[in-house]
């Protein structure tokens, strides 16, 4: 399988809230938005990622469909990365592949990321592609309607 970044277009918008509104995605990624079936947060959320300069958003493609993005925000020193995949890919080798393109794509370190504790697919991805855990913290999960555990990973070099 192919995998590619390449620059959101306004036609992948469509597919990232299908994505972000599969029951079991959302359980699993469990730090989502209070209400991800609303249609203009979303709208709004896309709109000010796109036009950040603190954000380098992407979409990934499988074979040239869209299966989801990736992105590292926030301030140097302190800054994230964070991925969605389609559910119907993982398993296949898609976030590890698009996640290490990402980061061949933001040379800058450190680099921090965030999965719920119980989320055994992400954090290999994360481990996968070099980061190593720092810390654990709890936090509240809209998508549990709780507080969980979350694994914070850092990626030095």
């Amino acid at each position: 399988m192919d995998i590619a970044l390449r620059e959101i277009h306004d036609g992948d918008l469509p597919v990232f809230y299908r994505q972000m509104n599969d029951p079991e995605a959302v359980r699993m990624a469990a730090f989502t938005p209070e209400n991800p079936a609303d249609h203009a947060s979303f709208g709004t959320y896309w709109k000010e990622i796109r036009s950040s300069p603190d954000v380098l958003v992407r979409t990934v493609l499988a074979d040239g469909d869209v299966v989801g993005s990736a992105a590292v925000y926030g301030q140097p020193g302190s800054r994230e990365v964070t991925y969605w995949i389609d559910r119907a890919y993982w398993g296949h080798g898609v976030a590890t592949a698009a996640l290490r393109e990402l980061l061949s794509q933001v040379p800058e370190r450190p680099l921090y990321a965030r999965a719920a504790a119980d989320n055994a697919g992400s954090l290999r991805v994360l481990e996968k592609c070099g980061f190593r855990e720092s810390a654990r913290a709890l936090g509240y999960a809209n998508a549990r309607g709780e507080e969980i555990e979350e694994v914070v990973l850092l990626l030095s070099s």
